[in-house]
């Protein structure tokens, strides 16, 4: 499929404070991911099949299914939202929105990057690449979306499910997705960082002036 070839998932440093029980949840969790990735670089995404999985995760395919409701959930969950989102919730409370969120953001990319490279990669990859994939991202949005609306009401006063927040944080969440997208397009040739800059910028001051 691809010359990327994944390394085994770490489990996340600011998952290490939590219970035995709990650390146990996410390192079956993150077998289920790597044993994924694995056979999709080694077979391709259509080919892989959930018992397939289960087999090479060394559980059973119930477990699969317990943990992740589709196969395309295995491709695009992750550790960090719950960790991002308490993140957001420990900022100054004086602190521009804005530049939480895109602290909170740039924290999220440096982890992946950082912890997860090659999944980072493939993961966007198969974002732009297979259209199971995105539908499915698409109906999961929501959720992100609704995860992020908390943290602005609690930060603004709004209700989490006024309009005015519901439309803000779907918004940056569609925005967070289409900055996959472009980069797998493009060949992963730019800087996370930079995009997210980009975008964030679009979503405070709207589109900018072309140059002339």
């Amino acid at each position: 499929m691809s010359d990327m070839t994944t390394a085994p998932t770490p489990v996340p440093q600011a998952a290490r404070h939590l219970s035995l029980r709990e650390r146990k949840k996410i390192k079956t969790r993150i077998a289920i991911r790597d044993a994924t990735y694995a056979l999709i670089e080694e077979q391709g995404y259509e080919a892989t099949t959930v018992e397939q999985i289960a087999e090479r995760a060394e559980v059973s395919p119930s477990t699969v299914f317990r943990y992740f409701p589709t196969k395309e959930d295995i491709v695009l969950t992750d550790e960090h939202d719950p960790i991002l989102m308490e993140e957001l919730r420990k900022r100054p409370a004086d602190e521009p929105w804005p530049e939480s969120l895109r602290y909170v953001m740039k924290l999220a990319i440096s982890a992946g990057m950082r912890e997860e490279p090659e999944i980072t990669r493939l993961r966007s990859h198969l974002l732009a690449q297979v259209p199971a994939v995105r539908a499915r991202m698409m109906e999961s949005m929501s959720v992100t979306g609704r995860m992020l609306a908390d943290a602005v009401a609690a930060r603004t006063g709004l209700e989490p499910d006024s309009l005015e927040a519901r439309v803000y944080t779907m918004s940056l969440v569609g925005g967070l997705t289409e900055i996959s997208l472009y980069w797998a397009e493009n060949d992963f040739q730019d800087d996370l960082h930079d995009l997210l800059d980009r975008a964030l910028g679009v979503i405070a001051h709207g589109l900018p002036e072309k140059n002339t």
